[in-house]
């Protein structure tokens, strides 16, 4: 089960009702915040969403609606008492980005632990305990005007486990549940592993965060079967196409194009510009090529679960 929460939709300049970007997934008790704009902690407590515990802290690039909330947050998670880890990745340039910002902070009563996305993707156990074996996230290109990627969070499930498999081989009920998680154990001098016990892999659940950018392969390719794509769409209009590119950006269209060459699910649109008072007064450019878009607004929330079997 996963939670996603848009804490913030707004482009460049937040607005009375429309805080800067930030986004929050919350799998087995542990959340990553993606973004950090401007207005981010009071959107945050507007939206009853908590930051306090996040593990990780995944930032699409270093433009100031994405970041100057850092400072405000940090200060608090130090005032509230933290003391776990804090970890925050980014693009190129993270150390140097950050430095002023961390400077901005000071002390803190827990550590912050800057690094850039492995290129095979990061398992979330690594982070902290408690996290779902198969947790993963990595990270993808976008093109922006500046250094930027977009991310992208799986989390696989196990083929169903098989007890007669497990009988047969003599594993004590009482280590069912570790097989079922991913661990071996070991029975007299045999060892079984969690591949002799357990069906197929089933689907698990994918979702995508683009931060900004252009329409571009690379998104559609983290895309493919996502089941959540939430994607920038700053500009609302269809004639907007050439200056979204221009800018970096995508408009209604563009996002919807890549929801649907992707395979999506379904698609949340985010990161309105200023100019766009009311988003479902544009949907229709979106949902006549994706039929299953959403205008993401603060606050919104949906929960993912497993296909039933």
């Amino acid at each position: 089960m996963i939670d996603i929460a848009l804490i913030g939709t707004a482009a460049l300049v937040p607005l009375p009702d429309r805080a800067l970007t930030a986004a929050q997934l919350v799998c087995g008790g542990h959340s990553i915040l993606f973004d950090c704009g401007e207005g981010t902690q009071s959107a945050a407590r507007k939206a009853d969403v908590s930051l306090m515990k996040t593990d990780l802290i995944a930032l699409t690039h270093y433009h100031g609606d994405h970041i100057f909330g850092l400072p405000g947050l940090l200060q608090t998670m130090c005032s509230m008492g933290r003391t776990e880890t804090l970890t925050i990745t980014g693009p190129e340039g993270l150390t140097e980005a950050l430095e002023p910002i961390l400077k901005l902070v000071g002390w803190t009563s827990y550590e912050i632990r800057l690094t850039e996305m492995p290129r095979d993707g990061l398992a979330l156990d690594t982070l902290a305990e408690g996290w779902p074996a198969g947790a993963v996230l990595t990270s993808f290109p976008t093109e922006h005007r500046v250094s930027s990627q977009g991310y992208c969070f799986t989390l696989s499930r196990a083929g169903k486990f098989m007890p007669q498999k497990a009988k047969e081989l003599g594993v004590p009920t009482n280590q069912w549940g570790l097989l079922q998680k991913g661990q071996s154990v070991t029975v007299g001098d045999v060892t079984v592993t969690p591949e002799q016990v357990l069906g197929e892999a089933r689907k698990g659940l994918k979702i995508v965060f683009t931060g900004d950018t252009a329409l571009c392969e690379s998104l559609l390719d983290a895309a493919q079967d996502a089941d959540l794509l939430i994607a920038e769409a700053t500009y609302g209009e269809d004639d907007q196409a050439q200056l979204a590119l221009e800018h970096g950006h995508m408009n209604f269209a563009q996002a919807a194009q890549a929801a649907a060459k992707a395979g999506a699910k379904e698609l949340w649109l985010a990161h309105y510009s200023q100019m766009i008072e009311e988003p479902e007064a544009y949907l229709p450019c979106a949902a006549g090529i994706f039929p299953n878009t959403v205008c993401g607004r603060d606050g919104m929330k949906k929960t993912l679960r497993f296909e039933k079997d």
